[in-house]
């Protein structure tokens, strides 16, 4: 997943995400939630590219080792930059459903000038094979979050192989039911990629 979603992660954090490293606590910086966090080599590598002054080459060396910043999955508090802690599966697309609710809620508090972000998620098959993944989606799509962008790793693979082993929903269409703006293109053409994206942010009404 690291590899497989660079394309999709390099498209979205230098055309698209709103964010400071100097500054990670800004309160209207865009949210970024690796959902798939089994894939956490990514957002280390991410945090350490784009200029986070506490994920050093250092840390990314000690991936995994006990006491660094790099565990094996995203741990809120361990490193400027996480979001949120995602490691059970699912976890992390139901928490950035509340994130974009929180955005929602406190722009109609304060005004849309003080509050403006987004909240992007990457997720797996395995996210969206866990219960959690349909009340959260269900929730979103009713609220109508559309300042909430799912990137979904679509690559038909498992822990334990194929996909197909264990699941054969057709997951664009759970989301489209859901009341989401759906597409689908080649993760690895970042045009395409870019394209999804600025489409998606201008979805009415539809995360």
């Amino acid at each position: 997943m690291p590899m497989g979603m660079a394309d999709v992660a390099t498209v979205l954090f230098t055309r698209f995400l709103k964010f400071d490293p100097q500054h990670p606590e800004w309160p209207d910086r865009d949210r970024f939630v690796l959902s798939a966090g089994h894939g956490s080599m990514l957002i280390y590598a991410l945090l350490h590219l784009t200029g986070y002054p506490d994920m050093t080459m250092d840390e990314i060396k000690r991936f995994r080792q006990l006491g660094s910043r790099t565990a094996g999955h995203p741990e809120f508090g361990h490193a400027s930059g996480i979001e949120t802690t995602t490691g059970p599966l699912g976890q992390g697309l139901a928490n950035a459903v509340g994130m974009a609710l929180a955005e929602r809620l406190l722009a109609a508090r304060f005004g849309n000038e003080l509050v403006d972000h987004y909240t992007y998620v990457i997720a797996g098959d395995g996210c969206l094979m866990e219960g959690i993944s349909h009340e959260a989606i269900s929730l979103a799509g009713h609220l109508k979050l559309n300042r909430l962008i799912v990137l979904f790793d679509d690559n038909s693979i498992s822990i334990d192989g194929p996909t197909g082993l264990a699941v054969s929903d057709d997951q664009l269409a759970r989301f489209k039911a859901s009341g989401w703006s759906t597409l689908a293109v080649d993760g690895h053409n970042p045009e395409a990629v870019a394209g999804a994206i600025a489409e998606a942010r201008t979805a009415a009404q539809r995360p």
